[in-house]
């Protein structure tokens, strides 16, 4: 099954996780994106050059606003895995198929189109699932004073829904996968290097440096995977396989970081994959086919 090729790609943004928290013991959340986005866009200008894929674009603002949305999602998520237990990190991060549901959602209550109201009954129902799990997920959080990642990690889901709706967006526009993401590494690299020449940076005469050239590695590896279980695969069932990452992060948090999730964590986290699957599903005619380009 093609869309397996999912389970691969989730296996691999886990791993990157797991490598992200890391090395945040000794770099900052836009040092990491920095890094990141420079070896992923070294490795998606030689994946170009083999596929002869030109790197202009004639639609450079786009890849801007796509840019700003994406790369601030990724360093949110970046700061929720540092601070976090990995499994809630990542969860928070995969709400975007809520949010994207929910703007649909407001949308067509925005319009006040009635007939369209009652008919996506179940997409709110959906939607308001979602959000009750992040109540029951952060519960933990705040018990551990750890609100302000919580909401970080909740608010690099909403940037990642907004990055989807752009990157659909460009697909519509012609733009092709690869140059995309070398767009989107590039962006990163350039964002996380101002901020380190604003803010400092931290010495790689470090163990904790050896992370960083996985975080790329894995991040472009992730991509590709995620890219071949949407193109080749069914894309409802690729969309749905993508929260088995949760089940790697969570296995990877209690094995090599020993992450404790209490029951109302674990109940808020099955709350938020039940309701993203069924609103994937249930949005599957209303919107583009996900992009094979996320993280």
């Amino acid at each position: 099954m093609q869309a397996a090729w999912m389970v691969v790609a989730a296996f691999f943004f886990a791993s990157m996780g797991v490598c992200v928290k890391y090395a945040s013991a000794h770099f900052g959340p836009l040092e990491i994106v920095c890094y990141r986005g420079l070896i992923g866009a070294l490795c998606m200008a030689a994946l170009a050059r083999t596929r002869g894929v030109r790197l202009a674009t004639t639609v450079p603002m786009a890849h801007v606003w796509r840019n700003v949305v994406g790369v601030s999602a990724l360093g949110a998520w970046f700061y929720a895995i540092a601070h976090l237990p990995l499994a809630t990190a990542m969860t928070l991060n995969y709400m975007s198929s809520v949010w994207i549901a929910a703007f649909l959602v407001g949308g067509t209550l925005a319009l006040g189109r009635l007939a369209d109201i009652r008919r996506q009954g179940p997409l709110v129902l959906a939607v308001m699932a979602g959000f009750a799990g992040v109540v029951l997920m952060l519960r933990p959080a705040i018990a551990h004073n750890q609100m302000f990642a919580g909401l970080i990690g909740l608010l690099s889901g909403l940037l990642a829904a907004l990055a989807y709706l752009q990157v659909a967006a460009l697909g519509r526009l012609g733009e092709p996968e690869t140059r995309t993401v070398f767009y989107f590494s590039l962006g990163s690299a350039l964002a996380g290097g101002a901020g380190m020449a604003l803010g400092g940076a931290h010495s790689l005469h470090t163990p904790q440096a050896l992370w960083l050239l996985p975080i790329g590695l894995l991040a472009v590896l992730g991509q590709l995977c995620m890219t071949r279980a949407y193109t080749r695969g069914a894309t409802i069932i690729a969309a749905n396989l993508q929260y088995t990452g949760i089940v790697f992060a969570a296995l990877y948090g209690m094995l090599l970081f020993g992450d404790r999730i209490p029951l109302s964590g674990w109940a808020g986290i099955a709350l938020i994959v039940a309701s993203g699957m069924a609103a994937t599903f249930l949005r599957a005619r209303a919107l583009p086919r996900p992009p094979a380009e996320a993280r």
